[in-house]
């Protein structure tokens, strides 16, 4: 396990706040156990978090773990919510009260109609900016239309993208070279797609039941290969020279100490292309947010 590698990770906290995931069987992560993961995270590399007001009570815990852990700072990834009024120097105050901290590492509108609906508070989040507030200034997308309408925006300096072995290179290989070109800090999310790829094939689910062929087609990748899901998933995304940073989710301690375990273990480029042989035609399926 190296800790530079895992220095390309971002560990995602709305399980700290929520009860989130179609494969979360144990609710909303407890105080103690959020610290737990967060020491953990830390002291071995990890050292940007991702948060946003609309997780719960996210924000207050990672503040309570940096109150008690002052030498164990992170730098912090927020998000407006997706609607909210014009005062955004309040709500960065605010923010940076909650999470113990004197700058966010960058402030994300939580969706591309947020972005769109408020792009006249961008005199704002420049003046923050300059003020020292936030360092960057970001838009998480979900589609290549989106992605191609923020990186018109000079003043945007980072995206947030779902990617993944399903919404992989196929989807989104020109996106990302266009963005590394334009100077973009490229953040990627979904690396296990909120743990779909960890459900039962044979479930119920509407989702699974509508990417039944292409999880068995993963299934069988897995099967062939003799290699992990999470070893597969993971790596698939960290070694993608046109992404910065990977955002993961974890519901427990032990499930983050066995993430890192397989970080940095190489993929075959033949495994790599039989994933990004996996197309999915209906994009939306993709979308976590659709999903029923």
């Amino acid at each position: 396990m190296s800790k530079t590698i895992n220095s390309k990770l971002i560990l995602g906290t709305v399980q700290m706040g929520l009860a989130y995931g179609i494969n979360n069987t144990i609710g909303k992560i407890s105080l103690e156990n959020s610290h737990d993961i967060l020491e953990y995270a830390f002291d071995n590399g990890i050292k940007i978090l991702d948060s946003a007001e609309a997780y719960g009570s996210a924000h207050q815990i990672i503040g309570s773990f940096h109150k008690k852990n002052k030498k164990k700072i992170f730098e912090v990834i927020t998000k407006l919510p997706h609607k909210f009024d014009d005062a955004i120097n309040d709500k960065v105050s605010s923010y940076l009260i909650d999470l113990n901290i004197t700058q966010l590492h960058a402030l994300l509108f939580h969706s591309f109609s947020s972005y769109k609906e408020n792009i006249n508070s961008f005199k704002v989040l420049t003046d923050l900016k300059a003020n020292g507030k936030i360092k960057y200034i970001g838009v998480s997308v979900y589609t290549n239309e989106e992605i191609e309408a923020v990186l018109l925006n000079d003043e945007v300096d980072m995206i947030q993208l779902p990617f993944n072995l399903f919404d992989n290179l196929n989807l989104r290989r020109d996106v990302l070279r266009k963005a590394k070109s334009k100077g973009k800090i490229v953040h990627t999310r979904s690396a296990l797609l909120q743990g779909l790829f960890f459900k039962d094939i044979s479930s119920n689910n509407i989702t699974i039941k509508s990417l039944n062929k292409e999880l068995l087609q993963l299934s069988n990748i897995i099967k062939k290969r003799k290699v992990s899901i999470v070893k597969l998933a993971l790596n698939y995304c960290l070694e993608q020279k046109t992404i910065d940073n990977v955002l993961i989710g974890v519901d427990s301690k032990k499930q983050l100490e066995d993430n890192l375990r397989v970080v940095g273990q190489r993929l075959e480029t033949s495994i790599v292309d039989d994933i990004n042989n996996i197309k999915i035609t209906n994009s939306n399926l993709l979308n976590p947010s659709l999903w029923n």
